[in-house]
């Protein structure tokens, strides 16, 4: 039970990697979710979760993985999370629309950066994870309010 305890808290464990990736996933999952968005909670901890695991397999096959072997992992993820991104952004657009209208940009930039930092994560990097989070989260949480200051600022010169 005690070395169970242990591996969730050692940082250089897999499974604290695995599990801070789900969590960092979930906290910006929860915040797209709440905002009604339809890459939600599971959608972002997945994604967190994923990146964190494609991050692990060559350190797992190797104790000291090349760059090469983890700079091919980073590329591949972000080739595959981009199809995703894409698959949302077409989503939103075509939605209750005749009229082309591009939606959903915040919503792919949200999955792609889950991506990274579930890459970062499973790393090992966790310190650089949780800053991108807090970062993440003060982007998603205060740029809408300045899009809507500068929104009607931009109304009041206009008029």
């Amino acid at each position: 039970m005690s070395s169970v305890v242990y591996r969730l808290i050692d940082p250089d464990s897999p499974i604290f990697r695995l599990v801070l990736a789900v969590f960092i996933g979930g906290v910006i999952g929860w915040d797209r979710q709440s905002r009604g968005k339809p890459a939600g909670l599971r959608t972002h901890m997945l994604v967190g979760l994923g990146a964190a695991l494609m991050a692990l397999i060559p350190m797992q096959i190797s104790p000291s993985p090349s760059p090469d072997a983890i700079s091919r992992v980073v590329q591949g993820v972000a080739t595959g999370i981009g199809f995703l991104g894409a698959g949302e952004i077409f989503h939103q657009s075509v939605q209750g629309t005749a009229q082309p209208k591009i939606q959903g940009l915040t919503s792919a930039a949200a999955i792609w950066t889950t991506a990274a930092l579930g890459l970062v994560t499973g790393c090992g990097l966790w310190v650089t994870s949780l800053i991108g989070l807090l970062l993440v989260w003060l982007i998603l949480s205060l740029a809408p309010r300045l899009e809507q200051t500068a929104s009607r600022h931009k109304h009041r010169e206009d008029e």
